[in-house]
């Protein structure tokens, strides 16, 4: 009996001071090798500008990677560089109605990326990104604009980082 209750209590010891930690946020970086990243600026090349959308997006870039990966950010240089302009910011008319008039409106963002990896070159690429919103024609763009714009910043930040780092 003694044998028995020692069993269990080294087991409840052993159980209670273990534990094992998984960070599942998708990034697969050999820290080894690859230390650093970098970005540049994306500067707004649509015809539409909506000013607020580059430090929204260069915000929520540089804030994904620092919250997901282990990666030190320095200003030029880095293992991994990201660059790119905002090349598309447009509205189009979606479901039109028997009198002509559209019931919604697509708010429509493009991303152009360059991504070099000096790690790896095969991993490098010029790509773009774009996700799109629709709202009800009778809504002011003004009035649902940062919301959208918001919720389209996260997508394209998201699609960003699974096409550079994620690499699953």
């Amino acid at each position: 009996m003694k044998y028995f209750a020692s069993l269990i209590l080294t087991l409840l010891v052993m159980v209670t001071s273990c534990s094992i930690s998984y960070k599942l946020n998708g990034a697969s970086i050999d820290y080894t090798t690859t230390k650093t990243i970098s970005f540049e600026q994306f500067p707004i090349k649509a015809a539409l500008v909506y000013a607020p959308l580059a430090v929204t997006f260069n915000d929520e870039l540089t804030g994904k990677f620092a919250s997901q990966t282990k990666l030190e950010q320095v200003r030029t240089d880095g293992d991994l560089q990201i660059s790119g302009a905002i090349t598309g910011y447009s509205l189009t008319p979606q479901a039109v109605k028997a009198d002509a008039y559209a019931a919604q409106t697509r708010l429509t963002i493009k991303v152009k990326v360059k991504f070099v990896n000096k790690k790896n070159s095969t991993e490098d690429f010029e790509q773009e990104f774009s996700a799109y919103r629709d709202f009800d024609a009778t809504s002011l763009l003004t009035d649902v604009q940062d919301e959208l714009c918001n919720e389209m910043v996260k997508e394209l930040v998201e699609q960003i980082f699974n096409a550079t780092v994620a690499n699953w």
